[in-house]
Parts: structure tokens; sequence; C-alpha cells
């Protein structure tokens, strides 16, 4: 199943929101075993990344203009060598979410809970709000 996800931190000066396809193998039950496929599918790009990194990078020029615009420009080299656990990594996503760090829409809807049911099917639209904390004295 194909889906859209849209990843939105309010704490950056670029308002530019990128819809990329996530396929995900079933369609999940609940919001809990969702965020676990999401996590399930970036640990797995990630460690790809890791594996075909080249010897000699670069940046043709739309690139750089494309990165630019995003507001950071880089090769994407990853410098840590270290296999991320899935198991950790679903944990902490979980754990993110229970405590209000990002929320969840599905189809515009705001999903709340963990083990609220989810009815995704193909094509849909997921956002993710990722929160950020402010830093900083107290008055």
């Amino acid at each position: 199943m194909r889906i859209y996800v849209t990843v939105k931190s309010l704490g950056k000066r670029k308002n530019a929101l990128t819809r990329e396809p996530l396929d995900i193998p079933v369609a999940p039950a609940t919001l809990r075993d969702f965020l676990t496929e999401v996590v399930k599918e970036n640990v797995r790009a990630f460690i790809e990344r890791q594996q075909h990194s080249s010897l000699l990078s670069y940046l043709t020029p739309d690139q750089v203009n494309e990165q630019g615009e995003a507001g950071k420009v880089g090769f994407g080299v990853i410098h840590d060598d270290r296999t991320p656990d899935e198991s950790v990594a679903i944990e902490a996503a979980l754990l993110a979410f229970e405590d209000g760090l990002y929320k969840v829409f599905i189809r515009e809807q705001e999903i709340d809970h963990l083990d609220d049911a989810v009815h995704l099917t193909d094509g849909d639209d997921v956002a993710f709000i990722r929160f950020t904390m402010l830093a900083g004295s107290q008055w």
C-alpha cells in the first residue's frame, strides 16, 4: 500500500512541505501499528543510505539550488557507522507521540491515541506535525 506523508516542523523558518510516498506492506489497524511500520521503513532506508555512501560526493547546480531553497545544502553523508536498533527506534517514536512531541493527521483528521483505529487506503495523505521545544531563560 502506498500512502503519502507530509512532515512539518513548526519551528522551521521555511514553510516548504514535501509530500513523500511511503510504501507499507499491510494496512495497519491502529496508530501504534502505523507508527511502527513508518519507523521500520525509515530505519531500513537509513541503513541502506549508510551502506551505499559514495567515495566521491558531488552536487549538481540544480541540487544546490533545490537544497538551498529548503534551507540546507549538504552531501547527505552519514558519519555515524552504528547500525540503528529498530526496537529502540520504535519505542522512542511511540514515547515521543505519547509525550506530545508530534501529532498525526490522516486525511486531515487528527488521531489522538496510539490505540485508536486507523483506516488507511491506498493513496491516503498522512501529515506529521513536529513541535519544537523552546530554549532560553525563564523570566
